[in-house]
């Protein structure tokens, strides 16, 4: 198979998603420049390299087909012995049920994540006259999972604002643009600056007192502004 691409630029070009996952589990550094990759999680600075893979594609005729069909015959393979199913009772099994097992695993939604509370504010003194788009929230409170994304508040700040698909958004911390890749856990242990004696550990409950080194966040919560993005350009 086409192995996935790491996009930093310190790493080769090429990387097997195994190894490096494998990697990560004992190190947060880079293998090759031993540079951190990330404070906590390094796993969510990998991604696909989808360009590199669609030009693979496109000049090996038959590839793409012939990846699924290989990747279909290892699961055929392996997924049933993993489960301790035999062959036959996957056959047999219906195929809603199969459905019905994935939508419940599914509805989850990233609740067993470790949960910020964050407070989403309409930036209104914008200096951009006569846009009287952004609104401020009826709801500015939401808790989420550590691990989402600014690309994800914004989509969310679009589908509850009702804006347009082409409007675009700045979400902002301390009066920072939050890249749309920077996820809550990063921005909260980085850029957050309203530290006070009240912490908390993000793998524990409210009733449970942690010694534990890990990510800690606050009691109350963080502040993240919104407004319609300005080009500096």
């Amino acid at each position: 198979m086409v192995p996935p691409v790491c996009p930093r630029s310190t790493l080769p070009k090429e990387i097997c998603k195994t190894c490096i996952v494998q990697h990560f589990e004992d190190s947060n550094d880079c293998p090759r420049c031993g540079n951190q990759v990330h404070e906590t999680n390094p796993l969510e600075m990998l991604r696909l390299d989808n360009t590199l893979e669609e030009i693979i594609f496109k000049l090996v005729p038959g590839l793409r087909e012939q990846e699924l069909e290989r990747e279909s015959e290892f699961w055929k393979k392996n997924k049933p012995q993993e489960n301790g199913q035999d062959d036959t009772s996957k056959v047999d099994k219906p195929k809603v049920d199969e459905e019905g097992d994935e939508n419940q695993d599914d509805k989850d939604y990233h609740r067993s994540d470790p949960q910020i509370a964050i407070c989403l504010d309409c930036l209104r003194n914008n200096g951009q006259s006569g846009d009287n788009v952004v609104k401020g929230l009826m709801k500015k409170f939401i808790r989420c999972s550590t691990r989402v994304t600014v690309g994800t508040i914004k989509k969310f700040l679009s589908l509850k604002l009702k804006l347009p698909s082409s409007y675009e958004l700045d979400v902002l911390c301390n009066g920072e643009i939050m890249g749309k890749d920077h996820t809550m856990e990063f921005i909260y242990m980085t850029r957050w600056r309203l530290r006070g004696e009240n912490f908390r550990c993000l793998n524990c409950s409210a009733s449970q007192v942690c010694s534990q080194d890990g990510p800690l966040y606050q009691s109350y919560p963080m502040v993240l502004q919104y407004r319609p993005r300005i080009d500096f350009g």
